[in-house]
Parts: structure tokens; sequence; C-alpha cells
């Protein structure tokens, strides 16, 4: 009983302090989040109160706001889990049974989309690719050729590598042979500059805990609201029935078909807030973009070579470099010496390579980028 009271004491000493955070979370999601959005988690909601669902519903509208100058034409459905639940989500409620999707893949990432698709049993195409390589559009072009396939589907930043795939190109492609366009936005929406209905995306997906800043529990799908219509009675499953989830919060103003994540869709709204705040998506997009470049310099400097090379489009979330040539380079001791200097990295995730992977999202400013540089240049020196 003492060792509980002594705990709970530490724990509202930590609140007492302004919910400081122990160190910087340098990853694509979960990321570091403000103080303002983990406090507003210190309240208990009630998942049928109108003042919840009401909240739910202003989510939903802003995030079609943020998505597109054209709101008319899409809905938000808001979906419980990580992003990968609302992915599978859509690969699940999307395709009818005599559908057909082709799966652009050169990451983790794209890799995962063709195993859900496989484990639903949707007849896929993998259109496959390195990991460090862009696709190719003549072959998406030669890939569509197949009359039969009736959905494509893609991932914009594939954060294996940092990558950024040609989406706005592979669009036109995939809508001119009239199919339908699935974009996983999982680590780029909110913090790269994009119109949906520009892009002519039927379904962008993506997760509270990435670039809006939020905290996981929850992941979201912005659709054509005819594209919803055409998903009704095709899920393969009750849980993930993305035409269910969006009719239930269209009939009853925001309710949730099973227990919400509350206390998540609140730190949500209040992160959605200090997006306005900072200026909207074109401001965060430049904050990461000089975090990202600081980073890449800095680190150049320092030794360390990047993944990707100068020819591959590279987004501002994530960044991978390989490890130095040095015999005695250990990643699990940078990364703890990182993490007593207040920081925590990623290990790396390409196939073939010795690498790791440094975050420029969240609550992270050029001044925390110059601090992990001077810890990292420590470590190198010590």
């Amino acid at each position: 009983m003492n060792a509980q009271i002594e705990l709970t004491n530490d724990i509202e000493k930590s609140f007492e302090k302004g919910l400081e955070n122990k160190y910087l979370l340098l990853t694509p999601g979960p990321l570091s989040t403000s103080a303002s959005v983990r406090r507003v988690m210190q309240r208990d909601w009630c998942t049928w109160d109108k003042e919840y669902n009401a909240l739910v519903q202003d989510i939903r509208s802003r995030l079609v706001v943020l998505a597109t100058t054209q709101p008319e034409q899409y809905s938000a459905v808001l979906m419980q889990g990580s992003g990968s639940f609302s992915v599978e989500s859509v690969l699940g409620s999307a395709i009818p049974k005599d559908g057909k999707i082709l799966i652009i893949n050169n990451g983790a990432y794209g890799a995962r989309m063709v195993q859900m698709a496989r484990c639903l049993n949707i007849d896929v195409v993998e259109l496959g690719y390195p990991e460090m390589q862009t696709p190719q559009l003549s072959d998406i072009e030669k890939a569509l050729e197949d009359d039969s396939i009736t959905h494509v589907a893609c991932v914009h930043c594939e954060t294996t590598t940092g990558l950024l795939n040609p989406i706005q190109d592979i669009g036109r492609i995939v809508k001119a042979k009239n199919k339908v366009w699935i974009v996983d936005a999982m680590s780029s929406f909110g913090g790269v500059p994009m119109d949906i209905a520009d892009l002519e995306i039927d379904f962008l997906i993506s997760s509270a805990n990435k670039c809006i800043q939020g905290v996981p529990g929850f992941g979201f799908i912005l659709v054509k609201r005819e594209q919803l219509q055409a998903c009704k009675g095709l899920a393969r499953s009750v849980s993930l029935d993305l035409y269910d989830q969006w009719n239930t919060m269209e009939q009853h103003e925001g309710k949730w078909r099973f227990t919400s994540p509350t206390h998540v869709v609140r730190a949500f709204y209040q992160a959605l807030l200090e997006l306005e705040q900072e200026g909207g998506i074109t401001a965060r997009y430049q904050r990461y973009l000089q975090n990202q470049q600081r980073l890449a310099a800095g680190m150049q400097a320092l030794g360390f070579e990047m993944v990707l090379d100068q020819h591959t489009p590279q987004s501002p979330i994530i960044t991978t470099f390989l490890y130095p040539n040095e015999a005695d380079f250990s990643f699990q001791a940078l990364y703890e010496n990182l993490k007593q200097a207040g920081f925590v990295i990623y290990p790396g995730k390409v196939t073939d390579l010795n690498c790791f992977r440094i975050g420029n999202i969240g609550e992270v400013y050029l001044d925390d980028i110059e601090r992990l540089l001077t810890a990292i240049q420590h470590y190198r020196q010590a």
C-alpha cells in the first residue's frame, strides 16, 4: 500500500511540474506533444454525452476543411485503434468481393497493406520496389492495363526511409483509368500541404498521433461521400466496418458505434486548435522542413551519410542515416546515450542496410535539433 501511495504522489508531483517530458520523441509517431495537449486528458468524458459528441462532430468538420478547399465532397470517419486499423478498415470495406487492388510497395507500410489485403482474401497485385526507390510511372500505367483492377493504393510518406512518393503524378494515372484512389497519408497529413480534392484522392488515411500532434488511440479516414455510400454492405469485419462507423456518426451526431478513446479525442481537439494557432499546415510544414534540413546538414557534418540520395524526394517527416563505417559503432550505445541526454530516436527498418532514423515532427523546434546535434557530437568525441 505504501508503494502505491508513493507512486500516486510521484504522479501528482509530475503534474505540478507542468507535465514535463523526460525526453523528446524524435520518431514518426507517437511523438512529443505539448503540455496543453497532455493536460486536457485529465478530465473524463461520457461517450453518450451531447457535449462530447459535439466535440467529435467539430473534429470531423475541421479535418475536412484542413484537407481541401472543396469540403462538400468529403466526410471524415474516426476509427478506434492505431493508424493500421484505419488502413485495414478501408481495404476491408471499400473493395467489393469481385474487386482487385494494385498496391504500390516501396517500404514496410506498403508491404503491410499487401499483407492486410491478402489476409482479407482481396485479389491483390503488388507493384514492388526497393525501399530507396520511387515508383516508376510507366510501371503503374502498364499494370493498369489490367481492366479488372478496381482500386489503387500507395503510401505517401514511407517512413521506412523518409521517402515521399509522388502521389500527384500517380493519382493522375489512377484517375485517368477511372480507378478508386487510396492514399495512406499516415505520416504526412497535417504536416505536408495538400488538397485531396485537387489530388482526386478517394480515401485518405491518417492518425491522431502524427503531424496533427495528438496522442495514439484512433485514426481517421477522409472519404468522398459517394465512395462512402458505395461501401455499404461490403465490410469484411464488424469492428472495422467503415460505412457503419460513418453512418452512425452521421445519424447520431458524433456517436461512435463502440466505446471511443474519449481522452485521446479531447487531446486531438486541443492539437487541432494548436495547429490552427501555429498558422495551419503551411506553417507547420515550414517548421518540420527547417528541422529536417538542419538535422541532415548537421548529421552529415558529423560524418553520417543519409540513406536517400539527393535525387530521391526526402520528406520533412523522418530521415534515415547509415551506420558510420566504424567497427566499434553501436546503435544501442548511441541510443542509450541520447536517451540519457533527453532524446529518443528510432532503429532502422530498411531490409538490407544498417541504419537508424531520426524524426523531425511533433513539438520539436530548431533549438531541439541543435541540442540533439550537440549531444551526438559529444558522444562521437567521447
